[in-house]
């Protein structure tokens, strides 16, 4: 059994012993945006309300559906049917009563992603952990022109092996599909030097695929040619925000 807290310990007590004083007010200075709260971002959000951000913006559009519970933070079957960003306000309040959130259920349209991301408080950075390519596009351009840093998740699903995930500029990913296209897509609208997170994992063709696809080649409805580990996108959510926590104190 674990001791009892005593009247003077505090939940940064560990952050203070590796950041200091100085970058542990950095960071609870600091407001940071996560758009999408999957695998990924719910894990990402987690991170940073423990790792000391002040002020957390949280925008996802979905609810809580069984598929989710297999790898995403917030998925429980006590909060099934739930709007995903409320579930996550709430899991960083009790996590970190004294961070601020502002929790937005909402679509992110890529023809109105500056006027939507613009009207939310201004964040020192951005995650993106949204699958859509055009948002994933219509983000990096506002982040460009905004002047905020910014880092995304690339593809998680289909993979195993999380040791084949690192950081680069989008100019230098090989392998990844979504990568392929988010490169090709950047280079043709100006966009430059976007750090992004990725596998040079090959992505492997998931089982019961050809059951999935109808007579026509779409996918069936109710049905994803798209598998996820328990594990793969928690640690790319968890390597994001260890990525934005040594940038806003300085240790990247």
């Amino acid at each position: 059994m674990g001791s009892a807290p005593t009247a003077a310990e505090t939940a940064t007590d560990r952050l203070r012993l590796i950041l200091g004083a100085e970058r542990l007010r950095a960071l609870s200075d600091a407001r940071v945006m996560v758009l999408g709260l999957g695998g990924v971002g719910s894990s990402c959000a987690e991170a940073l309300a423990r790792g000391g951000v002040g002020s957390l913006v949280l925008v996802d559009r979905d609810v809580v559906t069984p598929s989710n519970i297999n790898r995403q933070a917030l998925a429980f079957h006590s909060t099934l049917g739930r709007p995903k960003a409320e579930v996550m306000r709430q899991m960083v309040e009790d996590i970190n009563p004294t961070c601020e959130v502002c929790a937005v259920q909402a679509f992110i349209d890529k023809d109105r992603a500056a006027a939507q991301l613009g009207s939310l408080p201004r964040p020192d950075f951005v995650v993106d952990a949204i699958d859509t390519i055009s948002q994933k596009l219509a983000i990096a351009a506002w982040c460009q022109a905004a002047g905020i840093a910014e880092v995304s998740a690339m593809g998680a699903a289909n993979r195993l092996d999380p040791s084949r995930l690192r950081f680069a500029p989008i100019e230098q990913t090989e392998v990844d599909p979504l990568a392929r296209i988010m490169r090709k897509e950047c280079r043709r609208r100006g966009i430059r030097g976007l750090t992004v997170l990725f596998s040079d994992e090959r992505p492997r063709e998931a089982e019961g695929k050809r059951d999935a696809i109808d007579g026509r080649g779409f996918v069936r409805e109710g049905m994803s040619v798209l598998g996820t580990m328990s594990y793969l996108p928690p640690i790319m959510g968890q390597m994001l925000a260890g990525y934005v926590i040594r940038a806003l104190t300085g240790l990247l």
